[in-house]
């Protein structure tokens, strides 16, 4: 093993790390939430405190949208183990496709809970969360809690999908840096060295856009686990965004 390759491996695992203690911490965020407690009884207090988010809230809009988006990363991250021999690439998507697909089912158990749908109601485009509530901090909303601002925010409400924004839904690609039914299609018939590239580019892609819709979560949605998933979702994202970046150099390409 490489000098490369070592960082490259210490900062996968940083970001599992980061991924897994999140998963932990929301397993046992909706056995609280449920009011399951060692005697079997139900604690009030418990069940007061939790209050679930309206189906237009950022919170509910998030979780369904980035499930949405966490899926087409994972299905990438199969295709190209199925596209080239590569182990450091093979293991690289299956970091990807592991972390992202228990994130998904804990994006989906909490719409569950709050028995809200797993789908957008009629009429509403992907990511109107986040114009609908991109006004919340002028409004006397959470502006440096949990020691988020606004940071990283600026120009997210060009990301809305929708007329009148600057993301228009294409080819199946419902969000920014999703990838297209047609580049998909590319990546299912490269081989190799072709297969890696184009893999890491629609990843990185895919990441950028992942990590503006977390940081809107992690500023406007109201529930503190999924804040907290959301930023650790912004931190392990940049990290792997900073991996995908040497290995693409590696192989005499860039982001494009």
């Amino acid at each position: 093993m490489t000098a490369a390759q070592g960082t490259r491996r210490t900062q996968w695992a940083a970001g599992s790390a980061v991924a897994l203690a999140l998963l932990f911490a929301g397993v046992a965020t909706v056995a609280a939430a449920r009011g399951d407690a060692a005697d079997g009884k139900q604690p009030q207090a418990a069940s007061a405190a939790v209050r679930a988010p309206a189906t237009d809230s950022a919170d509910a809009g998030f979780a369904r949208d980035m499930a949405v988006h966490h899926q087409q990363a994972v299905e990438m991250s199969f295709i190209v183990r199925d596209r080239t021999q590569d182990e450091e690439i093979r293991r690289f998507a299956y970091d990807i496709a592991n972390t992202q697909a228990n994130q998904r089912g804990m994006l989906l158990g909490w719409l569950d809970l709050w028995e809200l749908p797993k789908v957008a109601v009629a009429g509403q485009e992907p990511m109107a969360w986040m114009a609908a509530h991109g006004d919340h901090d002028e409004h006397g909303g959470r502006s440096g809690g949990d020691g988020h601002d606004m940071a990283g925010m600026a120009g997210m409400g060009d990301m809305t999908a929708g007329s009148g924004s600057g993301f228009t839904a294409h080819d199946g690609a419902l969000m920014p840096g999703m990838a297209s039914r047609t580049e998909l299609d590319r990546l299912r018939k490269a081989d190799g060295k072709q297969a890696e590239i184009l893999y890491l580019q629609l990843m990185t892609d895919h990441h950028k856009g992942g990590v503006a819709m977390a940081r809107g979560c992690a500023e406007l949605c109201t529930v503190r686990a999924e804040r907290r998933l959301a930023q650790g979702m912004v931190e392990a994202q940049q990290s792997e965004l900073d991996a995908m970046a040497q290995m693409l150099a590696a192989r005499g390409a860039e982001p494009r």
